[in-house]
């Protein structure tokens, strides 16, 4: 095998164990698995600030949900009252909910997922997405494939995650979360030619996802259950699923 291809192997092989250790797995006789919403010390590309969670150590998680409710950070906010109460609900359910881990992991997430799409990624939106969803978006690529198109899309920043809608529902709960941010997308034809997009402009893109989690499950990942545009004219680069 010629040296470049082995290289090309491995960095492949690093890159997939990478990203199982940060979202985790299926397999239902699994321990425990590393999950962004809970990790405290992994770095996060997509914030541009920290201080919230690291100001955020000595306070109860309802003192935290009140606080970010009342000072919104640069890219943090919480809509109003209603989704306060509601946070504060699950973190009473919930006695491992914290806001500040929580937003972190929903950022990152809404990354890999938008990323991942682009990129055909199907295991690792697998990780991510209810069955639904996931559904929707395995749909969207076969079709993307049949046309013999490619897509690529980068996340620049993520300018603002505001949660709009938080509540419990039996022994689930769900949090909202309008986000926007900077990215830059393209779609290319079998003839490697521009069809949609271009490669350095950047645009913004406003949706609102879902996340929702069974509180007394032994799995801490938090899974999207509904991904849709804030505006019908929006610029999206994934498909839209509601919840039934």
């Amino acid at each position: 095998m010629p040296a470049d291809l082995i290289i090309y192997a491995l960095v492949a092989a690093g890159l997939v164990f990478w990203l199982r250790s940060i979202l985790g797995t299926r397999d239902e006789d699994e321990a425990d698995r590393p999950n962004p919403y809970v990790q405290t010390e992994k770095a996060t590309n997509h914030m541009p600030e920290h201080s919230f969670i690291e100001e955020q150590t000595s306070k109860t998680s309802e003192e935290r949900i009140s606080d970010l409710a009342a000072n919104p950070t640069k890219n943090l906010s919480v809509e109003n009252k209603t989704a306060e109460n509601g946070l504060l609900d699950i973190s009473k359910a919930d006695k491992n909910f914290d806001i500040g881990h929580f937003l972190d992991g929903a950022q990152d997430a809404f990354a890999f997922i938008v990323e991942s799409f682009a990129g055909g990624d199907k295991e690792t939106l697998k990780n991510l997405l209810t069955e639904p969803v996931y559904e929707a978006f395995e749909g969207a690529i076969d079709e993307r494939e049949k046309r013999e198109e490619t897509m690529v899309t980068e996340i620049h920043s993520i300018k603002k995650a505001e949660v709009i809608e938080a509540r419990t529902e039996g022994k689930k709960a769900f949090v909202t979360i309008l986000f926007t941010a900077d990215e830059t997308s393209v779609t290319r034809d079998s003839e490697n030619e521009i069809i949609a997009g271009h490669p350095d402009k950047i645009t913004q893109m406003r949706d609102i996802w879902t996340f929702g989690r069974d509180i007394n499950s032994k799995d801490p990942r938090w899974l999207v259950y509904e991904t849709r545009d804030d505006l019908e004219d929006d610029n999206t680069t994934i498909p839209n699923k509601t919840m039934d």
